[in-house]
């Protein structure tokens, strides 16, 4: 399927905007002075032209002097072109059939585009009037982009064009690679050839771009492809390790400025009963002048011998700085395919100063000139010494203000983002008001209607330990903590408890999964679960470790008391606790089926056509699940959240990984996910110490701190793009943390530029329209509540 990053790369650079600047418009040639370049924009016509770009009549059969030229000031990814003709309010019918376009990085270097089948033309208007859209598949990266007209040389056309597509933030400018090989299975030839790289290609393929930077990855079994048509093995680039007699690739990445890099996502395939594995190990350098740095970074990725799901791996970067990276990926098997790879990294000015500090003069105009923004291939005039000297001084002076502003900018985020983590954060089970310039905090009643607690309250980490560290009384806080709660939350004997294995662990406690004994005779009539009375029951057990400070113990014996009143079959219930003394124990249900993105992952989709088999062949093929038992799933979730919105209670953190599955697809809420490490990388850690759910959270949480039923809301949209795609991806994948909260403040400038998650495949586009992008409305107030959206599902069951 194609990335989330592709699918959502489509917006308007500028011509019809005006964004793009006519100075940045040029062209080969034009037919008069009114049909000059700056014309060309796409559905604009301000009245000073005659509403289009129309080259001189064509000197050449196909006319392929002649182009339009799109100056975008720096790289970006290009998804989309739309033509439209030239028809000046009925006076003109003038358009372009067919065209081609050609593309640069630097302006010097020029590429013509094809597309996956090797065709060059693309199919253009039809008349004057009609806006054409055409995909670009595969997409260009580049900075310049050029229309060229394909007709008659007897023939005038004229052109109106947009480009579609976004910033292309990686600043990969190509990448160097061993050509891919070519493998023989069963007597079929498969194709590891990057066949859409754009530079120089023999036995390495060098200063291009190509499939590993093209937006699509590959499928789990490499013998198929997304694109209809293509040969076996197209979606990657790969090698087989016969070739590399030191049992390693070597990959070199150019950028367009020295960098910091966090990290680096590698899309791999694992199918290793064909001989395919992920890379064993990775080892990467770095250069940010001439020479290669001797410290490599070296990092080891979990051997997986249990899936053969192909998966993108992070390499951690370690935050090195480089205009380079020189990566070497070890083979674990006897083939390496990879079929991806992106970089996460913020433009480092500091270090593109200690370049130029560093490098001879001569190369000092190009660095400044491709720093601000210039024509990189402009040339200098040598007779101009005296001129060149001031305006380089006039240019350093300017470059070490913007440094400057941007270092103090940068630093004022850092203290404006700790200040509001940390009001966020120690408010816990606090409404926060960020009206204004401060943030206060209305005291809590659990279930009042002022009050909005959150449900997880243990999983709350806390920037500030109390400075009170005396010893209190146990027996004390035992007085007050069912105060006011169910009586029948009773004291379970601990020795009739058995420890069976660690199910996760947290900043001040650990999940356990424990036997029971003597359970079911212990619980009352409303709390009685299904099961043996004569064997031991399965039980999750949450203890708090004996070192926890006040403010964490005062937390776990809140969650205690909420959830000691929470009774609803969509929820998890709390059986009984051990408070008698340290360590301080929950004990709650246990479902046997695990968690529901485990549970989702190892499934697969029943077609339509399998829907009406008995129940017999379902139980039979446990591995197949229909749509309507997804919508069955996200139903009960959806009267989990109604009850516990019911009662003014926010959970806060709401996803896959916090329901649990149990016997015919039961589901119930949860909060054990932040105390697992398999869900480490669902959590945004910031300043070192707080986590956040960024992925899953609405844009008011994340930048104002609000939690909501109404960011309940946004969470439960997340949830249901998990269950639909059936937990097979990360929420926004292919974006870094970092851009995950950049598109957080796109929502705040209601400008349109935000990002979305796709429609799922199974998914209806009246359920994907009606009811998950509701979710995700900017104004708070606009989304539906959880009643509304349990009759909306229960309804698409029907």
């Amino acid at each position: 399927m194609l990335c989330v990053f592709a699918e959502m790369c489509r917006y308007p650079l500028g011509m019809t905007g005006g964004q793009i600047q006519d100075e940045d418009i040029s062209a080969s040639s034009q037919w008069s002075e009114s049909t000059a370049a700056r014309f060309g924009r796409l559905e604009f016509d301000n009245g000073d032209g005659d509403g289009a770009w129309c080259p001189d009549i064509m000197s050449e059969p196909d006319g392929l002097k002649e182009y339009l030229q799109v100056d975008l000031r720096s790289l970006h990814f290009i998804t989309l072109v739309g033509t439209q003709g030239r028809h000046a309010d009925g006076m003109g019918n003038e358009f372009a059939q067919r065209y081609m376009i050609k593309y640069s990085r630097d302006g010097s270097n020029w590429v013509g585009w094809h597309d996956r089948k090797g065709r060059q033309v693309i199919e253009g208007n039809r008349n004057a009037y009609d806006v054409v859209l055409k995909d670009l598949e595969p997409p260009i990266i580049a900075r310049f982009v050029r229309f060229m007209p394909v007709t008659d040389h007897s023939m005038i056309v004229c052109m109106r064009v947009e480009l579609y597509g976004c910033e292309w933030l990686d600043g990969l400018m190509s990448y160097s690679i061993p050509d891919g090989h070519q493998m023989i299975y069963r007597g079929l030839d498969v194709y590891f050839n990057d066949s859409v790289y754009d530079r120089a290609s023999a036995e390495r393929l060098t200063k291009g771009l190509g499939q590993l930077t093209d937006g699509t990855w590959g499928l789990d079994d490499f013998l198929h492809s997304h694109i209809y048509g293509m040969w076996p093995g197209y979606d990657y680039v790969g090698w087989s390790n016969k070739s590399f007699p030191k049992g390693y690739v070597e990959m070199i990445f150019e950028f367009d400025h020295v960098r910091n890099f966090t990290s680096m996502k590698v899309h791999c395939n694992n199918m290793f009963s064909r001989g395919v594995r992920m890379f064993r190990q990775a080892t990467c350098y770095f250069r940010s002048g001439s020479e290669w740095e001797a410290d490599p970074v070296t990092f080891r990725p979990t051997v997986d011998r249990m899936s053969q799901t192909a998966r993108f791996v992070t390499v951690p970067l370690g935050d090195r700085t480089a205009s380079a990276i020189k990566c070497r990926f070890h083979f674990s098997d006897l083939w390496m395919l990879f079929s991806e790879v992106a970089f996460q990294s913020e433009c480092n000015y500091l270090g593109i100063w200690t370049l130029m500090v560093k490098s001879n003069p001569p190369q000092l105009p190009t660095l400044i000139l491709s720093l601000i923004g210039d024509d990189p291939t402009h040339k200098v005039d040598d007779s101009n010494t005296r001129i060149l000297i001031g305006c380089l001084v006039a240019i350093i002076a300017i470059l070490l203000t913007i440094i400057v502003i941007i270092l103090w900018r940068q630093v004022w985020q850092k203290m404006l983002e700790k200040v509001r983590i940390t009001a966020a954060v120690l408010c816990g089970f606090c409404v926060c008001s960020t009206s204004g310039p401060s943030t206060s905090c209305k005291g809590v009643t659990a279930g009042g209607s002022d009050s909005a607690p959150h449900y997880a309250e243990a999983d709350i980490i806390s920037l500030q330990e109390s400075s009170d560290s005396s010893t209190y009384s146990i027996t004390a806080v035992n007085m007050n903590l069912f105060a006011g709660t169910d009586s029948s939350m009773k004291e379970f004997p601990r020795h009739k408890l058995t420890f069976k294995e660690k199910l996760g662990e947290g900043q001040f406690g650990e999940v356990h999964l424990c036997e029971a004994e003597g359970m079911q005779d212990f619980l009352d009539e409303d709390l009685s679960i299904e099961g043996n009375n004569e064997s031991p029951l399965l039980v999750a057990v949450k203890t708090l470790r004996e070192d926890a400070n006040k403010n964490a113990r005062n937390d776990f014996l809140k969650e205690i008391r909420i959830m000691s009143r929470l009774r609803d079959p969509n929820i998890v219930r709390l059986l009984a606790v051990c408070v008698d003394s340290d360590p301080l124990c929950m004990i709650t249900e246990y479902m046997e089926n695990g968690d529901l993105n485990q549970f989702l992952c190892n499934l697969r989709l029943k077609e339509a056509a399998d829907e009406d088999k008995t129940e017999q062949e379902e139980n039979e093929g446990k591995s197949m699940v229909s749509y309507s038992k997804l919508i069955g799933m996200a139903v009960q979730i959806a009267s989990g959240m109604k009850y516990l919105s019911s009662l003014n209670f926010v959970h806060r953190d709401l996803a896959t990984r916090n329901c649990l599955v149990g016997k015919n697809y039961t589901i119930k809420i949860a909060d054990f996910g932040m105390s697992r490490n398999l869900y480490r990388g669902d959590y945004y850690r910031i300043q070192g110490r707080a986590v956040l759910p960024i992925r899953w959270m609405s844009w008011e949480s994340i930048l104002l701190g609000k939690f909501t039923m109404a960011s309940d809301v946004w969470a439960f949209g997340v949830t249901l793009w998990e269950i639909l795609t059936l937990c097979k991806e990360q929420p926004y994948s292919q974006l870094s943390d970092e851009q995950v909260i950049e598109n957080t403040g796109e929502f705040f400038r209601d400008q349109g530029k935000q990002v979305y998650l796709p429609k799922p495949a199974c998914c209806p586009e009246r359920v994907y329209a009606n009811l998950m992008l509701s979710c995700w409305r900017r104004n708070a107030k606009q989304r539906p509540s959880f009643q509304e959206m349990h009759a909306q599902l229960m309804e698409s069951l029907a």
